[in-house]
């Protein structure tokens, strides 16, 4: 693979079970940790959170992208995801749910669910990564009247 696709990122070990993660691109830190009794504190997010909230920033993104290039005033934005893991190691992630849930003003259900039909499909690089079940369902919100 070529060296200019290449992601650079570290990993540093504080204590217990507690590390320091930084990428190159962003700079930007996180810790992870793992639960208190297991060795480590709790002070921050465990390794499998990280890859819930790495698929759910990675969509997220791609439809607020795309919703605003369609010109949809989207006025909140959250996700809810909840991911199953598999009983036996790895433990890995074999089914995640999403729901999308959306505000805005005259929002057109359309062009949200062709948004993350885009991102589910096409954009998100995440999703594509992961070896699981993805299934979403999505809500829109209508905020005021149009008049």
């Amino acid at each position: 693979m070529a060296e200019e696709n290449a992601t650079h990122a570290q990993l540093t070990w504080v204590e217990g079970m507690q590390f320091v993660g930084r990428a190159d691109a962003s700079g930007v830190a996180v810790v992870l940790d793992g639960a208190p009794g297991h060795g480590g504190f709790g002070s921050g997010l465990r390794p499998m959170e990280m890859v819930l909230i790495g698929l759910a920033g990675c969509t997220a993104m791609d439809v607020i992208s795309i919703l605003q290039k369609k010109r949809q005033d989207v006025t909140a934005f959250r996700m809810n995801l909840k991911g199953y893991r598999a009983a036996e190691h790895p433990k890995r992630y074999t089914r995640i749910e999403i729901e999308y849930v959306l505000k805005g003003r005259d929002l057109s259900e359309e062009a949200v669910a062709r948004s993350i039909e885009l991102s589910q499909t096409k954009y998100c690089s995440v999703s594509a990564s992961l070896n699981a079940e993805i299934t979403y369902t999505y809500r829109v919100e209508q905020e005021g009247a149009s008049g």
